[in-house]
Formats: structure tokens, C-alpha cells, sequence
């Protein structure tokens, strides 16, 4: 494996019933912990990121429809929904995919599925 990002002194142990949101992520399970997307593996945590890409898109999106949320709804670090590093930013999970607050209206940055 190359070189990967590592979260220094982690002592939490990520699992089953550890109280973190568990999402689908490239092929493996990662936690939603803090606003970060860790991934445990060889005795140590990485910290990953959703890539900017077809499936996760960082462009706006002139908002959508969802009812995960009432309108003027305003995400941040304690409106309810875990934060989710998405390329250069950060993005809300909200009911499977990811919010961006942009311009008075949330921008939907493509679907992750919590486990």
C-alpha cells in the first residue's frame, strides 16, 4: 500500500457497536468520527476521504429536494448529521447522501451508504 494519511494517537477502537455512523467507502467499512472518515488497519487509523468524483460530485447542484431536513436548516458541527471530509470540504450524511451548504441552499454531492 502507499503512503496514506494517519490519525496519531487514536486509542478509540472502531467497530459494530463503538456509537460511530459506519459507511460503505471503496470497498471497505470507514467511521464517521469527529469529521473525520477513519479507517482501522495494521494497528494504526487512517484518515480517508471521499473523493471528488462522477459518483461524488463538488459542483453545485442549485439545491434539491430532500426531506432529511426542514428548510433554513443550517449544517454544522452540531446539527445532527455527521460531517463527512468530501475533497477540499466538508459534507453532511444526510438520509444516504451528501449535503454541501452553498449559497442558502444545500448542494447533493452524491449518495454513501451507512452500514
Amino acid at each position: 500500500m502507499g503512503t496514506h494519511a494517519i490519525h496519531d494517537k487514536h486509542d478509540h477502537v472502531h467497530g459494530k457497536s463503538c456509537g460511530h455512523r459506519a459507511v460503505q467507502h471503496e470497498g471497505h467499512i470507514d467511521y464517521l468520527h469527529d469529521g473525520h472518515l477513519h479507517h482501522a488497519h495494521d494497528g494504526h487509523v487512517d484518515e480517508h476521504v471521499i473523493a471528488v468524483d462522477s459518483a461524488h460530485p463538488a459542483s453545485c447542484t442549485n439545491g434539491h429536494t430532500c426531506s432529511g431536513h426542514k428548510t433554513g436548516h443550517v449544517h454544522g458541527p452540531s446539527c445532527g448529521h455527521p460531517a463527512v471530509p468530501h475533497g477540499d470540504h466538508v459534507d453532511y450524511l444526510v438520509e444516504g447522501h451528501l449535503h454541501h451548504e452553498h449559497d442558502g441552499h444545500c448542494d447533493d454531492h452524491g449518495k454513501l451508504r451507512a452500514v
